[in-house]
């Protein structure tokens, strides 16, 4: 049984760094400020939630802990995220002409 968890951490660990490495490449590849600031959100989070997912296989005893970052990431993530692109869009951050819908100008021009 000790094998399996084993095996099993190991792949999460190597599934979270594959993701955390494939949102550096989206950092690299998106148009956008947007686009970049989904692609490393959403592949951030996934990656250090396996991360912590397979530390806590390899470890048993760091699992509350491992646990409580990972319910602190799946909160402040996104939240961070938004705010950041927000502000991107407030100070007026260029967007990819394939952008032709924008819900959050449309917002603030119904609000004025």
């Amino acid at each position: 049984m000790g094998l399996l968890i084993d095996i099993i951490g190991g792949l999460l660990l190597v599934g979270g760094a594959a993701f955390l490495l494939f949102g550096s490449l989206g950092l690299l590849r998106m148009p956008d400020v947007f686009n970049r600031i989904q692609a490393g959100t959403k592949t951030t989070t996934l990656g250090t939630l396996l991360t912590l997912a397979g530390a806590a296989c390899l470890q048993p005893a760091w699992g509350w802990k491992l646990l409580l970052i990972g319910v602190f990431l799946i909160f402040t993530n996104p939240v961070s995220a938004q705010v950041l692109a927000n502000t991107a869009h407030r100070r007026g951050a260029q967007k990819t002409p394939l952008t032709k819908i924008d819900r959050l100008a449309e917002d603030r021009e119904g609000k004025a």
